[in-house]
């Protein structure tokens, strides 16, 4: 199960409540570090999300099949509304929506597959995962400084709440980034310093490769960044050749990391 994803998810909506409730009216207005949204944008993202699960009947109908089409769409119904409608709306489905999370950790709902667009399938238990990658990408990177905007005092990065996050990139990586698959022909392992960190293997597989714990001494190479970074590059969000060392195969390892892109 996910109480792990879970408990994450409690933390950071806590956190990122505290911080909305900081904003300044010019702090709403600035560029977030998720490129196209302002600050706000950045928040309307994260109170729809809890609204949609907290209530699904309040999605589109006809959602777009891409899932950062409906994340984008999701924004924009929003973009006329003011800060206050914005942070109202974050904080009354933010209890809601954490309530859904905990009811899924039980089965038979724990174990339902789950289809997240064209990002994969998953066990319904897994969706607090999701959002703790999420929450914790969106605010301590794309809001937060030294990566985002916004200037505060908040807690360096902890294990138990990056690890969950870490957890889900590479859960989604098979299926949000199938191109990986096409060109991973030998085992290549993934080592990840500091908080939320650990060692995995990037195993072939039919259809699809599959991720394993720990180093796998057939790796023909192994690429080593701290979690936190992979966070970044894992999301395209910065090159991974300015973040991340290979030893071994360095060509075949820059073949691979170059397919990456985990949404």
């Amino acid at each position: 199960m996910s109480e792990q994803g879970l408990r994450a998810v409690e933390v950071l909506a806590a956190r990122c409540t505290d911080v909305v409730r900081s904003l300044t009216a010019e702090e709403w207005k600035m560029p977030s570090r998720c490129s196209g949204w302002s600050v706000q944008d950045l928040v309307a993202h994260t109170s729809s999300n809890f609204k949609a699960v907290a209530d699904p009947a309040s999605a589109p109908a006809e959602p777009p099949p891409i899932a950062e089409d409906l994340q984008a769409l999701l924004v924009e119904q929003r973009r006329g509304w003011s800060a206050e409608q914005v942070a109202e709306e974050l904080e009354t489905y933010t209890e809601p929506a954490l309530a859904t999370f905990r009811a899924v950790q039980e089965e038979p709902a724990a174990s339902s597959p789950l289809t997240m667009s064209e990002l994969g399938t998953y066990p319904l238990h897994m969706l607090a995962d999701a959002f703790a990658f999420d929450m914790w990408c969106h605010l301590h990177i794309d809001l937060l400084a030294p990566t985002g905007p916004v200037q505060r005092e908040v807690p360096a990065p902890e294990d138990e709440v990056l690890r969950p996050g870490i957890g889900w990139m590479l859960a989604g990586l098979p299926q949000m980034c199938p191109s990986v698959s096409k060109v991973l022909d030998r085992p290549l392992a993934l080592h990840l310093t500091g908080p939320g960190g650990g060692q995995w293997t990037l195993q072939p597989g039919e259809p699809l490769l599959v991720v394993t714990e720990g180093s796998s001494p057939e790796a023909a190479a192994t690429a080593t960044s701290s979690a936190v970074d992979f966070v970044l590059w894992g999301t395209t969000r910065v090159p991974w050749r300015d973040v991340v060392t290979i030893d071994g195969d360095s060509a075949y390892a820059a073949r691979v990391l170059d397919e990456i892109n985990i949404v």
